[in-house]
């Protein structure tokens, strides 16, 4: 059965009656369904592999496994993005799901942690951890009720600063090559590098409708062709990669590594409060109201039993995609089976091993030009965040003390030398980590006015607050960047 077939009618002449794109629920026309689906894969296909080509490469997989890896996360950001659009369970009752239109991808929140783990342990302790923190997701969000007021703006907003921030390393490492590469930090690199950084700028800042919403896809189209004339591809694996293939159970095994499952339990613990963000605005900006609790909770459930899937089939962690929610809050097209369809096309594309063996072809200037600047909007929507529930002296303190440590003891990593080894890969590799303790156990110590605090906390999920924050900025970093005083052009 379609999705939506139920919710379709026959007219008396026997023609059958399509629902609008504005509509939550029925069968719109395929016609005017396609290139919307199409409009929200390319806003966020690019973000969707792109951290599985970085783990892949610092991993040291070969061809064949990079391929399966990029095969995972586009197959398990479909299946995950099924479940959100259509929940398991009766309406009415507890669903496993939202049932709200959103895009659901592969994560860069995760990347930093992610690049630790994998060189000094493996994918499978990456896939290990991911299961143990899914199910940290899963429990947080049958409580999330009780559990959302330990994470006011200031918190949120240090640990979305210090993803952006890690992450920036990553970047400049590709920018000039990849740091394994033989040819790192030549000027052909750099070249190639700025050139895509200044495509996907210029077409962010002086173009319009679809073209902004591609920025980044086609800022990596010309540093591939450029690329290209420097000798700088090589497209054997394309030729020798199939043409299907289906996921893989177990592919990478799973192995659970104490400090790697706290590292990314911690970070999934606040990705799940911070999902409440990408909801909040999907139903608030095109829907004209707050999501109910069933619904919040049934997303987050769902995001964390979808993780905990996804780890046996070598699917990295997958979030809610903000760029997605801009598209929606600002077309008003909030119709499931149009971003059904689009998910349709992540996994078709997912299955097809070719498709995926073309982006492991990309070089890593190209991609170290066109992240760059998702890096430093997604520190940009943690300083937003932290500005939004306020700036007062306490938290200044609670945001600089937790930035402070987290960046300081990573950038002098040996000062835990005297350690074990689980402390340095707790603590000593990711400034994320420590940052989010701080700022949680923080919060939880320093004085506080009271009403101050109240404020705060209703702030952080005050509908226009998150909208603005999570629309404007963080859906800029991957290429939408669309005002809101300003239509998407509908294609």
């Amino acid at each position: 059965m379609i999705f939506g077939e139920e919710n379709t009618v026959e007219n008396t002449k026997g023609k059958r009656t399509y629902a609008s794109i504005f509509e939550l629920d029925g069968l719109p026309k395929f016609g005017q369904a396609l290139p919307l689906a199409l409009q929200h894969v390319v806003a966020m296909i690019v973000g969707c592999v792109t951290p599985a080509i970085i783990v892949a490469g610092v991993a040291g997989l070969d061809g064949p496994n990079k391929v399966i890896l990029i095969q995972s996360a586009l197959v398990v950001s479909a299946v995950s993005t099924f479940l959100q659009l259509f929940p398991i369970g009766k309406k009415g009752s507890f669903r496993l799901g939202s049932g709200l239109p959103v895009i659901m991808g592969v994560s860069f929140a995760y990347v930093a942690s992610m690049e630790t783990i994998a060189s000094t342990y493996s994918i499978a302790a990456i896939l290990g951890a991911q299961l143990m923190g899914g199910l940290v997701a899963a429990i947080i969000g049958l409580f999330i009720d009780k559990i959302r007021k330990l994470f006011p703006p200031m918190v949120t907003g240090t640990v979305v600063f210090m993803i952006g921030v890690s992450l920036y390393p990553t970047a400049v490492n590709y920018m000039a090559g990849g740091a394994s590469s033989p040819n790192y930090g030549s000027w052909k690199n750099w070249l190639v590098a700025f050139i895509t950084l200044a495509v996907v700028t210029i077409l962010n800042h002086f173009s319009k409708g679809f073209v902004k919403l591609a920025s980044i896809l086609i800022g990596i189209v010309v540093g591939y062709i450029l690329a290209a004339f420097f000798g700088m591809i090589d497209l054997s694996a394309v030729g020798a990669a199939g043409f299907f293939q289906a996921p893989q159970i177990m592919h990478f095994g799973i192995e659970f590594e104490p400090s790697s499952c706290i590292a990314i339990g911690l970070l999934f613990a606040i990705n799940a409060i911070q999902a409440i963000g990408d909801f909040t605005a999907t139903t608030t900006g095109s829907m004209d109201r707050e999501p109910t609790n069933k619904e919040l909770k049934g997303a987050i459930v769902g995001y964390g039993i979808m993780n905990m899937i996804g780890s046996f089939f070598g699917g990295l962690p997958t979030a809610s995609y903000s760029q997605n929610v801009g598209i929606v809050t600002t077309t008003k097209v909030i119709n499931r089976c149009v971003l059904g369809l689009g998910a349709t096309i992540l996994l078709i594309a997912g299955l097809v091993p070719k498709f995926s063996a073309l982006l492991t072809t990309i070089p890593q200037c190209v991609l170290g030009g066109a992240t760059i600047s998702v890096f430093a909007s997604i520190a940009m929507t943690g300083i937003k965040l932290i500005a939004s529930g306020g700036m007062t002296v306490r938290t200044t303190s609670i945001v600089g003390l937790s930035v402070a440590l987290g960046v300081g003891v990573t950038q002098a990593s040996a000062s835990l030398a005297a350690f074990p080894t689980w402390v340095t890969t707790i603590f000593g590799k990711s400034p994320v980590v420590i940052a989010t303790l701080m700022a949680v156990i923080l919060n939880l110590i320093l004085p506080k006015d009271e009403e101050k605090e109240e404020a705060c906390i209703a702030q952080s999920t005050d509908p226009e607050v998150v909208e603005e924050v999570y629309q404007s900025v963080e859906a800029e970093a991957a290429g939408e960047a669309i005002p809101e005083t300003e239509e998407a052009e509908v294609v």
